[in-house]
C-alpha cells in the first residue's frame, strides 16, 4: 500500500509539474521573441513604413494576412521541434516590421515617444496583472473560449471592412473592444496552460504573443486618438 501511495503521489506531482514547465518555457520564449520584434520595429519604422504607405492599406493588409497566417500554420505544424521555435522568432520579426507604419504615425505627434511608452507600459501592466491572476486562481476560465472566439471573428471582419470604409469612429470602437478582448485572451490562454490545456510551449507562446501584440497596438491607437498632440 505504501508503494502504491508513493506511486500515485509521484504521478500527481509529475502532472502538476508539466503545466508549470510549459508556462516557464512560454515566458522564456516570449521574452526572447521581443528581441526580433524590437529589431523589426526599428527597421519597419525607417524602411518599410514609406513603402506600405505608397502601396495602400488594402494591398498591405492582404500581404500581411497571407504571410502572417502562413507562418502561423507552419509554426503549428512544427510546434514540437526546433524549427517551430525558429519560425516563431521569424514571425515575431515580421510582426515587428508591421509595427513600423503604426509607430511612424505615432512619432509624428509631438508626444509620440510618450504615447508609445504609455502603450507599452499599459500593455505590460495588463499582462502581468491578468497573467498573475490566471496562474494563481483555482478558477477555470475555459468557458470563456467560445465567447472570445466569436468576438475575435467579429473584430477581424470589422477591421477588414474598415480598411475600405475608413470610418474613424468604427476604428476607435474596434480598438476599444480589442483591448477588452485580448485582455480576456491573456487570462484565458495563461489559465489554459496552468490547467494543462496546452502542452506545447511554442503554441502557447504564439497565442500569448499575439494577445500582447494586439493589445499594444489597440492601446496605441486609442492613445493617439485621445492624447495625441499634433500642435
Amino acid at each position: 500500500m505504501e508503494t502504491n501511495t508513493h506511486h500515485f503521489g509521484t504521478i500527481a506531482t509529475a502532472r502538476t509539474a508539466e503545466p508549470h514547465r510549459v508556462l516557464r518555457n512560454t515566458y522564456a520564449l516570449l521574452g526572447l521573441s521581443m528581441v526580433p520584434t524590437a529589431i523589426g520595429a526599428v527597421i519597419g519604422t525607417t524602411l518599410l513604413a514609406p513603402l506600405l504607405f505608397s502601396v495602400g492599406m488594402g494591398v498591405s493588409a492582404i500581404v500581411f494576412l497571407v504571410v502572417a497566417f502562413g507562418m502561423m500554420w507552419a509554426i503549428q505544424k512544427n510546434r514540437d521541434s526546433g524549427l517551430g521555435v525558429a519560425l516563431l522568432l521569424g514571425l515575431t520579426f515580421f510582426m515587428g516590421l508591421w509595427l513600423g507604419p503604426l509607430l511612424s504615425v505615432a512619432l509624428q505627434f509631438r508626444n509620440g515617444g510618450m504615447l508609445i511608452a504609455m502603450a507599452a507600459g499599459g500593455t505590460g501592466a495588463i499582462f502581468f496583472t491578468l497573467a498573475g491572476i490566471a496562474a494563481t486562481t483555482k478558477r477555470d476560465f475555459s468557458n470563456m473560449g467560445k465567447f472570445l472566439m466569436v468576438g475575435l471573428v467579429l473584430i477581424v471582419l470589422a477591421s477588414l471592412a474598415n480598411i475600405f470604409f475608413q470610418i474613424p469612429a468604427l476604428s476607435l470602437a474596434i480598438s476599444g473592444v480589442a483591448v477588452l478582448l485580448f485582455s480576456g485572451f491573456i487570462l484565458y490562454d495563461i489559465n489554459r496552460i496552468v490547467h494543462g490545456g496546452e502542452t506545447s510551449y511554442v503554441s502557447a507562446t504564439l497565442a500569448v504573443y499575439l494577445n500582447i501584440y494586439n493589445l499594444f497596438t489597440s492601446l496605441l491607437h486609442l492613445l493617439m486618438a485621445f492624447a495625441g498632440d499634433r500642435d
